[in-house]
């Protein structure tokens, strides 16, 4: 049995290295389909597209993305093709919320922004969302979400979350021609109907924001600041913007080891299950430092403005900071 694994995908290989399996490690981007033709099973991040194209021909019979997003796949081609695949929903849930967690403390230092009396709108609210939810009300922050298809409190609309929100989080899938479809959710349209300069945040997928529109409304003053982790046409995002916003990082909000940890042991139990191959001990995240020192400020933990300034000086590198991401833990 042959597994082509992205070679990104960190903490995988020793648990992969005790099943009985051959695994070639290959950049995610570059893997084509002379590289698949002979492989069992894909264990890919939002790198790789599977569509037609790579896997047609292939023996490929299993497909697994070791992250939350799956838009990258194309799951109408491997259902026709009778290609079993599986996404890791709620991974890094945990991961994303503490980033905007965090980014929220920042703003109450660095904005002067009292969350206790500030209103937080979140779109969205699945594994994601609903972990931001209560990371929220723990700092005391009036919450409203919208997200139609689960109805009931969290059936807001999103003009009703542009009227009330002073912070408004998007955690949705990237959908189109659905009947919630979520492609350049935040357009210029939502923009120019906000009235109360809100501070936009995004770590879902990049074009649920259409990234030009929010430069125009930054630039117009129609949104008062914004922090970005996921962008259109990454890598190759609109510079402009990444200089125009307070935080801009490079789709790393849910990195934190236990978040990939979470990850890796899903896919690989997806993995046995299908092949009916014994399930390797799990994966469990690396320890920090034993000099690490915790006063219990958050920040400590994990600080975002560390990876913004790091892309801002070099945006080129957007890539390589996501393929050689320190490690990170959600909690000691």
């Amino acid at each position: 049995m042959k597994l082509v694994i992205d070679n990104k995908i960190p903490y995988i290989r020793d648990a992969i290295a005790s099943m009985a399996v051959e695994a070639t490690y290959l950049d995610g981007s570059s893997i084509t389909a002379a590289d698949v033709k002979d492989a069992d099973a894909l264990i890919v991040r939002t790198r790789t597209q599977c569509n037609e194209a790579l896997l047609k021909g292939s023996r490929v019979k299993f497909i697994a993305t070791a992250t939350i997003g799956y838009d990258h796949i194309d799951t109408h081609y491997l259902d026709r093709a009778g290609i079993k695949w599986c996404n890791c929903p709620g991974c890094n849930s945990g991961s994303v919320a503490q980033y905007v967690r965090n980014c929220l403390l920042l703003m109450q230092h660095d904005m002067q922004i009292d969350l206790r009396h500030t209103t937080l709108g979140i779109v969205g609210c699945g594994h994601v969302g609903s972990k931001v939810m209560q990371q929220a009300l723990a700092l005391g922050m009036r919450v409203i979400v919208s997200d139609p298809p689960l109805g009931g409190p969290y059936s807001k609309s999103l003009e009703q979350l542009a009227e009330e929100a002073d912070i408004i989080t998007f955690h949705v899938p990237l959908t189109k021609g659905t009947n919630h479809p979520t492609l350049h959710l935040a357009n210029e349209r939502f923009f120019n109907r906000l009235e109360r300069r809100p501070i936009i945040i995004n770590t879902s997928r990049g074009a649920v924001v259409d990234n030009q529109a929010l430069l125009q409304a930054l630039v117009t003053g129609r949104v008062r600041q914004a922090v970005i982790d996921t962008w259109e046409g990454e890598p190759h995002i609109l510079l402009p913007l990444l200089q125009q916003v307070y935080i801009g990082t490079p789709h790393i909000a849910g990195y934190s080891a236990d978040g990939k940890t979470n990850a890796n042991n899903m896919v690989i139990e997806a993995l046995c299950h299908f092949f009916h191959l014994p399930q390797p001990q799990h994966i469990t995240p690396p320890s920090l430092p034993a000099n690490f020192k915790y006063s219990g400020n958050p920040l400590e933990l994990y600080n975002p403005k560390t990876d913004s300034e790091l892309l801002k000086k070099n945006p080129e590198l957007f890539e390589y900071f996501r393929g050689h991401y320190p490690l990170r833990r959600e909690s000691i």
